[in-house]
């Protein structure tokens, strides 16, 4: 997993290098982790912290590249909790122009994330699996500079046996 996100951050720094015209923005976040399907069987809501870098491509199409922690506790019954790490790559098509008040965006997402699986009756099992998923938010302009508020939310699934689909919803700042 190490290799796969130094893998990452070398892209996003060749990239960073090849468009340096370009404004990178910065953001950070946390939220809520809804577990879907046959995850929801097995675990309550949960948190989430993330942080990501975001690389112009053009007026509406950008790059992000970005790094997500989340927890999830197992329903009652079973001691324990699920956690999720890893780095994404997500596709943001922005409808609007940068300087708008209110911008929605889409987004696709593939990333590379390690899960444990803990309880106190069974012990601890981890799995390493490709996530992918699609979204949206709206980000909306703080003054006059380039920071943003922003809320988004997405369909994610990690691809584990049985696979876990969830929908992340964070908030944050970039800039």
């Amino acid at each position: 997993m190490r290799v796969a996100l130094s893998l990452v951050v070398l892209v996003t720094i060749a990239a960073a290098g090849s468009l340096s015209a370009q404004h990178i923005r910065f953001g950070i976040g946390g939220g809520l982790l809804v577990p879907l399907s046959d995850y929801r069987g097995a675990d309550k809501m949960g948190v989430l912290i993330g942080a990501d870098a975001t690389i112009p491509l053009s007026a509406v199409l950008d790059i992000r590249v970005a790094g997500d922690f989340s927890q999830t506790s197992h329903k009652s019954g079973v001691a324990g909790h699920t956690t999720l790490d890893g780095g994404l790559a997500e596709l943001v098509y922005s409808f609007g122009h940068q300087v708008s008040p209110v911008l929605p965006y889409l987004q696709g997402v593939v990333g590379y994330m390690h899960g444990t699986f803990a309880t106190t009756q069974l012990g601890t099992g981890t799995q390493n699996k490709i996530v992918f998923g699609l979204g949206g938010g709206v980000a909306f302009r703080l003054g006059t500079g380039n920071t943003r508020v922003f809320v988004e939310s997405r369909w994610q699934r990690f691809q584990s046996n049985p696979s876990l689909q969830m929908v992340p919803i964070r908030a944050g700042f970039r800039f």
